[in-house]
């Protein structure tokens, strides 16, 4: 069965850097779209970033230009570097996976399967 579990969150100041990772096992990695979804308290989820197996991206226009998402098959990991950290970005961080394609940031929660989560706190 999917399993994905994520890694890297923590404290941070505002302006630094954090990079996640989410490890996938028990399906065919390269051939999943992937994503990372944040919720905050009080806070409706949101869609952050999507990769597809072809390698494509999209990201939510709160993060674009300061996050990116990265994937590497061989290793069944899937990355997501944070830089230029605001107070704003501070949430639970989801890694997800879905077989299917052309996933766009917003559409990431609509994906199948999730991780546990990874706490990201920027104060």
């Amino acid at each position: 069965h999917v399993q994905l579990v994520e890694s890297g969150g923590g404290s941070v100041q505002p302006g630094g850097s954090l990079t996640l990772s989410c490890v996938g096992s028990g399906y065919t990695f390269s051939t999943y779209s992937m994503g990372w979804v944040r919720q905050a308290p009080g806070k409706e989820r949101e869609g952050v970033a999507s990769i597809d197996s072809d390698g494509g991206t999209s990201y939510a226009d709160s993060v674009k230009g300061r996050f990116t998402i990265s994937r590497d098959n061989a290793g069944k990991t899937l990355f997501l570097q944070m830089n230029g950290l605001k107070s704003e970005d501070t949430a639970m961080y989801y890694c997800t996976a879905d077989a299917g394609k052309y996933y766009t940031a917003a559409r990431v929660p609509d994906m199948d399967y999730w991780g546990p989560g990874t706490q990201v706190t920027v104060s």
